[in-house]
C-alpha cells in the first residue's frame, strides 16, 4: 500500500524529499578554493598582505573609515567592549534573543549584562525597553541585528547619545545591509561582523570590527594582538633597534590568518549576488507563509533593506494541534532539517549561577517557545525553496485547528 502524501511522515505518510536539505549551508566556489589554494602557495600564511586587502574591502563595502580584522565574530565583540573601555563595576544591555557571545563579551571585561526585551513583531531589541534598563553603571549598549535585518539604529542612537553611552552594532548577521540606504557598518561606534561558516559571506570563521574612530582603531589594532605594538606613539619603552617591540597592555591573540582572509575577500566579490539570491528566496517564503495562519513570519522596520542571514516561522500554538516541539520533528521527518535561533541567554545554566532568572523578558520567552528556523542560504535550489515550503504547509494544514 503506498504511504499517503498528504500525511506528514511522523505520522507514517511519505516525506516530500527523499534527502535531507539542512538549515544552512556555505557557498564555496573555485574561485574561493583557487583564492585560499594561492595563499598557501604564498610567503605569508598569517599577518600578510591579504589581511590588509580584507579590511580595505571592509571599508569600501560599508563606508567605515577604519577595519580590523579578527580571528572570529566573538573576538570582535571582545576587542569592541575592550577598546570602549569597559572594566568590572560597569553594564552592558544586550538582546537575549542572540548568540551568547553578545553578552559575553561583557563578562570578559567584568562587566554584567543587562537584557533588554525583544519587539514581538520584528524579534528586535526595543529602544524603549533599552531607556528603562539604563542605570549610571551602564557604559555601552549592544544591539543585534537579529537574522539581517537591521534594529532601529536612529532610536538606540539617540539614547546612547544622550546618555553618553557607546554604541557597539553586534552586526554578525547582517553584513550587506543598509539602514536608511547606509550601509551597516558605517553607523554605530564600532560594528562587529562575523565571518563564521554559515554567513552570508565566509572565511570557515573570521570577524572585524569597523570604526570611523582613529582613537577606537587604535585601541582595537593594540587589542587583536596580545597589546603589542611596534608603532613608537604607543611604546612606552625607548626601542632597542627595528626589531624591537613593546607590551603596553594585556590582550588576547585575536589574529585572523591570511589563509581564511583570501576566503572572505573572494566571497566578498560575490555579495552583490549572495545578497540577491537571499532577496528571492525571502520573498518567496513571505508570499507563501503569510497566508498560513498558523504562522507568524518576521516584520522588518521600513528603514532596513536587508541581506538576511535567517528565516524564521513562529509556530503558532493556539492555532495548532501542535507545539512548536512536534512541529520541528515533524518538518525532520520530511528530510527539511531546521535550527532553533536562539535559546534566551539568561536560560543557560551559566547565567543561571549568576543570578538571572527567567521570566526576565516576556517577548523574548514568548518568542523563544515559537520559533523555528528554516533552510536559508544562497545556495538553496529552487527546487528546495519548493519542498521546504510544502513541508511547512503540509504540517500546518493537517494540524490545524
Amino acid at each position: 500500500m503506498a504511504l499517503d502524501k498528504n500525511i506528514p511522515a511522523i505520522e507514517g505518510g511519505m516525506p516530500v524529499r527523499d534527502n535531507k536539505v539542512y538549515y544552512s549551508h556555505q557557498d564555496i566556489n573555485d574561485d574561493d578554493i583557487n583564492a585560499v589554494v594561492g595563499v598557501l602557495k604564498s610567503n605569508f600564511l598569517t599577518t600578510g598582505p591579504k589581511i590588509t586587502e580584507m579590511e580595505q574591502k571592509i571599508c569600501e563595502i560599508t563606508g567605515a573609515k577604519y577595519v580590523v580584522a579578527c580571528s572570529n565574530g566573538t573576538a570582535a565583540l571582545h576587542i569592541a567592549c575592550m577598546a570602549a573601555g569597559i572594566k568590572e563595576g560597569d553594564e552592558i544591555i544586550t538582546t537575549p534573543i542572540t548568540f551568547a557571545a553578545s553578552a559575553n563579551c561583557g563578562l570578559y571585561c567584568g562587566a554584567t549584562p543587562v537584557f533588554a526585551d525583544i519587539n514581538p513583531e520584528t524579534y528586535q531589541i526595543d529602544p524603549a525597553d533599552v531607556e528603562r534598563k539604563i542605570t549610571d553603571k551602564t557604559k555601552a549598549v549592544i544591539p543585534v541585528d537579529f537574522t539581517g535585518a537591521t534594529v532601529q539604529l536612529d532610536e538606540i542612537r539617540e539614547i546612547c547619545d544622550r546618555h553618553g553611552l557607546i554604541l557597539i552594532e553586534d552586526a554578525a548577521h547582517s553584513f550587506g545591509s543598509k539602514y536608511k540606504n547606509k550601509m551597516v557598518g558605517s553607523i554605530a561606534d564600532m560594528t562587529e561582523f562575523s565571518f563564521h561558516a554559515i554567513k552570508t559571506v565566509t572565511g570557515g570563521e573570521g570577524g572585524a570590527v569597523a570604526t570611523n574612530s582613529k582613537e577606537l582603531y587604535d585601541k582595537l589594532m593594540l587589542y587583536r594582538t596580545h597589546g603589542i605594538t611596534r608603532n613608537p606613539e604607543f611604546m612606552g619603552n625607548e626601542s632597542d633597534g627595528p626589531w624591537y617591540y613593546d607590551m603596553v597592555d594585556l590582550a588576547p591573540n585575536y589574529r585572523i590568518t591570511d589563509i581564511q582572509a583570501a576566503l572572505i575577500c573572494s566571497q566578498m566579490d560575490r555579495l552583490d549576488k549572495f545578497a540577491e539570491r537571499r532577496h528571492e528566496i525571502k520573498k518567496r517564503y513571505d508570499a507563501a507563509f503569510s497566508k498560513l495562519p498558523q504562522l507568524q513570519i518576521q516584520k522588518e522596520i521600513p528603514e532596513t533593506d536587508s541581506v538576511r542571514h535567517l528565516y524564521i516561522i513562529r509556530v503558532k500554538a493556539d492555532k495548532l494541534k501542535i507545539d512548536r516541539k512536534k512541529f520541528f520533528e515533524a518538518l525532520a521527518a520530511e528530510n527539511v532539517m531546521c535550527n532553533v535561533n536562539y535559546i534566551p541567554v539568561y536560560y543557560f545554566s551559566y547565567y543561571q549561577k549568576l543570578g538571572y532568572k527567567k521570566g526576565l523578558c516576556p517577548n523574548a520567552e514568548s518568542y523563544y517557545d515559537e520559533a523555528i528556523s528554516i533552510p536559508f542560504y544562497s545556495a538553496l535550489k529552487d527546487e528546495d525553496v519548493e519542498d521546504v515550503i510544502a513541508a511547512v504547509t503540509k504540517i500546518c494544514e493537517y494540524y490545524a485547528l
